[in-house]
């Protein structure tokens, strides 16, 4: 039967978006980045190295099983290492430099082991040959820019070639030249590598082949040898002669390397050199070319102007999730400054509300408008939302402003399609921006996003201060006239660790966020709405509870203005019925006494946020008085996520039976996500390196060298290699405790600190336990890292690979070889070491030697363990030990991330310890949600939690935002589509993706106390 099926071709199957990215230029210079030119070595690389050696590794994958472990292990752990930052650019480009640090370290192991010469690779020749043309790129083009940058600076060039290039920008270059160098020459200009004949004994896996299939191989291996060299006889070939070049005619390098005993010197210059002249030539002129002619005219703005503004036409220009367990964070160490300031300074010696209540004359008066708002009160189906803890990641803070700012939203309500209106009041409860209150993170983290969202007014300007709010927009004489949304908000406990501070100018004497009007004055206020709701906004401060000015004003707002039958709302930033149960404690006496004494059953609902999930927990009909009727917890407002499955267990507040009616994310899937900790705790939080390696170190360091092993390595069985490994850790660890002092002092150090780090709600033996079983799993996995990399140098050493000729080794072999095939009969060398005052050969004998960080390990190694300690120097034991920091480092990050998830998984899961530090860790951006209320005619209140369970990562300009036709001072709150960005993919938008988690409706009279409840979705 036929098909009308078309073939489909690869073509067809690119994703051609991924292609333009690849070969498009991303930034204005995009030689800066080297993109096309890594491409291109990368290539390069895998067809020639590939073309030479693939039927040789093959042959040899079944032998030498010792030194395939090796290799697999040192791959293992340097694959893990790097694991995070593969295909990533982080900022600041901790991935960078661990890419270029990876392939330094790793290529200075292979490099000393075996099988390498087999396979047609002489590392050896590659790194000298590399070293010294890397040197020789970095001195020419630095010379290059600096001649450039005096022809901008008297005006022969033109003004965007002003400016500089950074140095690790030459430096990759340079890198990258040299590799293309290292690897085309080897394989093109090396004719006795190429000429070698195929004919070879097969074993092992190759004899597994039939002799059909392996000669068919065989024929293709041929096939690209042929096409090599075609490639190398017409790209590669030698270029020119000599006699063109005098002062190269008796210097050339590698030009008779296929020769046997010592070579002459030939009438042409090297491939390498040609090679090396051409990337050169490339490089510079590529520069010069975009620095002065084609950039330049067709790009008359600046560089700087450039770049931002194709950042703000092509992408939001979003914040990451704070890294709570960096150890470079400026940021997290100023948190941690002023939590300390606020806590010894302002609680209990200045508080901000007393100043607050002191300015407005004590509340009373004509100065009680800056604390009580009544201008909602005479509207019809009036809407209003709550969010808190938002100001995190940009693209959830967004994602949730995105929804608030919709006109409407649609969602699915008990299988029917419902409107929801947006809401003419946002309540905003605390933590505007973590992780600590800043002009950089409150308009970065918070202001940002709801601007994206819904624009503020076309005369706004972002360094106004509001002196005489509320600042009105043109054409409106009253607040309770203005038709556009209105925001209100309280602080939380960020917003206070800078003693309220940024919060004051930002909220207090700023008009608008983003298209919200701001009318409110001070940290604490009421609303009047219809239908007799009120809203308390209570700032609880550091102290999690109000102060005597706070509670003398509500006092008597209730006993003046709030009727009997009135429904009051309380909201504050901490759920303290929550987290008093948790942590089994008081706090809130002036928040509970205004609640039981003074409201007397008039509060509905208390909403909080703080914890970064949802829950509702409702009353149980009982025949006692009802103090509060629900509790609502929505801190997904845009920060990380925070479990449910924790607070599971909360049952009674203010002697009422309370249940559980919803949750969001379930409980089930808030156990499992917290195994995450797990599997990416160090893809979450790559910059607890710096912590993680630094504490193994310590825990490691007196130990180094271990010198006896014999036991282990002459062992015959597995099980006797096992059992004497795992009696040399114990023996180890006893010698730590007897003998060594800087790993003792870690350990105790470490010990005290994991104990105190187990939270106080367990008592003092259980953190006890805790906490030295914690630092028991660090304290074996540093000491079993130490003693296999121990094995691997010794192992090493025994075999001839290290420690052979001292701490020059490579600088030796290459001065061997230089003599040999680099014949140099008119001293040109000499000169140059003279002109230069002998640096001409220093810089490279010492670079080898920094580069061949293995040798010195194992070279001081040795002497240590014939000598003893004391017969190093001071220069020399910081030269070892950083030697072995530089290896260690990489093997311990990954297991001391890998050993802090696994403890952090099982406290959050089987002792429900941690919530806070076991989710902050994972920095989950998804799961947001808001709650949106609806006042009825007949002055119930319904309430619908939105939620959107997957945030996206990438947006682009909305197109109908940006067609939809714009009137001179319209208000963007009278668009259709008020928000810029839109998620790239149409089903991911969190505008079509929103649901309704949790729907239920508040009765205001006594005498019904029941709760319609809708369906709940998890």
């Amino acid at each position: 039967m036929g098909t009308d099926k078309q073939p489909v071709g690869i073509l067809d199957t690119l994703n051609m978006e991924t292609v333009r990215t690849i070969l498009t230029h991303k930034y204005p210079y995009p030689h800066e980045h080297s993109r096309h030119a890594i491409i291109a070595v990368v290539v390069g690389c895998l067809f020639f190295i590939s073309s030479d050696n693939m039927h040789t590794l093959i042959q040899k994958l079944d032998k030498n099983f010792k030194w395939w472990s090796i290799y697999a292990c040192l791959l293992g752990f340097f694959y893990f290492f790097s694991s995070p930052f593969v295909g990533k650019t982080m900022k600041p480009s901790y991935s960078n430099f661990s890419r270029w640090y990876i392939a330094w370290i790793l290529v200075a192991a292979l490099y000393h082991l075996p099988s390498f010469q087999s396979m047609g690779v002489d590392l050896r020749m590659n790194l000298s040959l590399f070293l010294t043309i890397f040197i020789s790129s970095v001195f020419v083009l630095l010379v290059f820019h600096l001649v450039f940058l005096g022809l901008w600076y008297i005006g022969l060039v033109s003004r965007v070639a002003g400016r500089r290039p950074a140095f690790m920008t030459i430096f990759q270059n340079c890198a990258v030249l040299s590799v293309a160098c290292c690897v085309f020459y080897s394989h093109c200009g090396n004719h006795a590598l190429n000429e070698r004949p195929f004919g070879r004994k097969d074993s092992g896996f190759f004899s597994l082949w039939n002799k059909g299939e392996r000669n068919a191989l065989l024929a293709k291996f041929l096939k690209m040898y042929e096409f090599k060299d075609e490639v190398c006889k017409s790209w590669f070939a030698p270029v020119g002669s000599a006699r063109d070049y005098p002062l190269l005619s008796k210097w050339v390098i590698y030009g008779e390397f296929s020769c046997s005993g010592p070579c002459e010197s030939s009438d042409e210059i090297s491939p390498i050199y040609s090679l090396w002249a051409t990337f050169i030539g490339l490089y510079i002129a590529n520069y010069v070319v975009e620095r002065s002619t084609g950039w330049a005219l067709t790009h008359p703005l600046s560089v700087k102007e450039t770049e931002k503004l194709k950042n703000k036409q092509m992408k939001p220009n979003f914040l990451d999730m704070v890294p709570w367990y960096s150890g470079t964070s400026a940021d997290l160490f100023k948190t941690v400054f002023d939590l300390l300031v606020s806590v010894t300074v302002f609680v209990g010696r200045f508080d901000m509300r007393m100043m607050q209540a002191a300015m407005s004359g004590g509340h009373e008066g004509a100065k009680q408008e800056d604390f009580l708002y009544d201008h909602f009160s005479e509207k019809n189906d009036f809407w209003f939302d709550f969010m808190a803890d938002t100001g995190d990641g940009g693209n959830s803070s967004y994602s949730v402003a995105r929804l608030l700012a919709q006109p409407s939203l649609r969602v699915l309500d008990d299988g029917c399609l419902t409107k929801l209106p947006r809401g003419d009041l946002l309540l905003i409860g605390g933590d505007l921006a973590y992780p600590n209150p800043s002009s950089y993170t409150y308009e970065k983290r918070f202001f940002r996003p709801f601007e994206y969202a819904l624009q503020p007014p076309s005369w706004y300007k972002e360094e106004h201060i509001a002196v005489n709010k509320p600042e009105l927009p043109f054409g409106v004489s009253q607040l309770k006239l203005y038709d556009g949304p209105q925001c209100f908000i309280i602080p939380g406990n960020h917003d206070w660790f800078d003693g309220l501070q940024t919060f004051m100018r930002y909220i207090c004497h700023k008009s608008w966020l983003g298209g919200w009007l701001i009318p409110q004055k001070k940290s604490y206020f009421a609303l009047k709405l219809p239908k007799g709701w009120w809203v308390f906004g209570l700032d609880l401060a550091l102290h999690s509870d109000i102060d005597t000015d706070q509670f003398k004003f509500f006092t008597e707002l209730i006993n003046q203005k709030v009727k009997e039958n009135d429904s009051v709302i309380i909201m504050t930033h901490e759920p303290n019925w929550l987290l008093d149960w948790y942590w089994d404690d008081v706090t809130g006496k002036n928040v509970s006494h205004l609640t039981r004494d003074y409201l007397k059953g008039r509060c509905k609902l208390r909403m909080a946020g703080d914890l970064h999930h949802y829950m509702r927990h409702s009353f149980v009909p009982s025949e006692s008085r009802v103090s509060v009727q629900h509790l609502i917890v929505n801190g997904c407002g845009g920060a990380f996520l925070h479990p449910t499955h924790v607070f599971s267990g909360f049952k009674e507040l203010y002697g009422t039976k309370y249940e559980n009616k919803a949750a969001y994310p379930s409980v089930e899937d808030s156990s499992r996500i917290a195994l995450g900790n797990i599997l990416k705790f160090r893809k979450k939080n790559w910059q607890f390196d710096f912590i993680g390696g630094f504490i193994y170190f310590i825990l490691t360091f007196s130990m180094f060298p271990l010198c006896n092993l014999d036991h282990i390595l002459q062992d015959d069985t597995i099980s006797g290699h096992v059992k004497s490994f795992f009696s040399t850790v114990w023996d180890v660890f006893m010698y730590m405790v007897a003998q060594s002092y800087v790993s003792s002092i870690g350990s105790i150090l470490l010990l005290v600190a994991a104990i105190s780090f187990v939270p106080s709600k367990v008592s003092r033996k259980k953190k006890v336990v805790i906490g030295v079983l914690h630092v028991s799993a660090h304290l074996a996995a540093a000491l079993v890292l130490m003693l296999l990399m121990e094995l691997g140098v010794e192992t090493c050493i025994r075999h001839n690979l290290l420690a052979t000729s001292g701490y020059h080794s490579l600088y030796e072999w290459y001065r061997s070889v230089e003599s040999e095939h680099f014949p140099d009969p008119t001293g040109l060398r000499a000169r140059l070491e003279q002109w230069t005052f002998g640096l001409y050969p220093a810089c490279i004998k010492y670079l080898m030697s920094a580069f061949d960080v293995p040798e010195v390990m194992a070279v001081t190694r040795s002497n240590i363990c014939k000598n003893g300690m004391g017969s190093l120097s001071r220069g020399g034991a910081i030269i070892y030990y950083a030697s072995v920091f530089l290896y260690f480092w990489v093997f311990s990050t990954p297991v001391v991330s890998l050993v802090f998830g696994s403890y952090l998984y099982t406290c959050i899961n089987w002792l429900h310890l941690h919530f806070d530090e076991a989710f902050s860790s994972l920095r989950i951006a998804n799961y947001k949600s808001f709650t949106r209320f609806h006042i009825k005619d007949n002055g119930s209140l319904e309430v619908f939690t939105l939620a959107v369970d997957k945030v996206p990562k990438e947006w682009k300009v909305d197109s109908e935002w940006d067609n939809e036709l714009k009137q001179m001072q319209q208000l963007n709150h009278h668009r259709k589509y008020p928000s810029k960005w839109r998620a790239n993919a149409f089903n991911q938008d969190p505008v079509n993706t929103v649901r309704i988690v949790d729907r239920f409706v508040i009765q205001t009279y006594k005498e019904d106390l029941e709760v319609e409840n809708g369906s709940v979705s998890h």
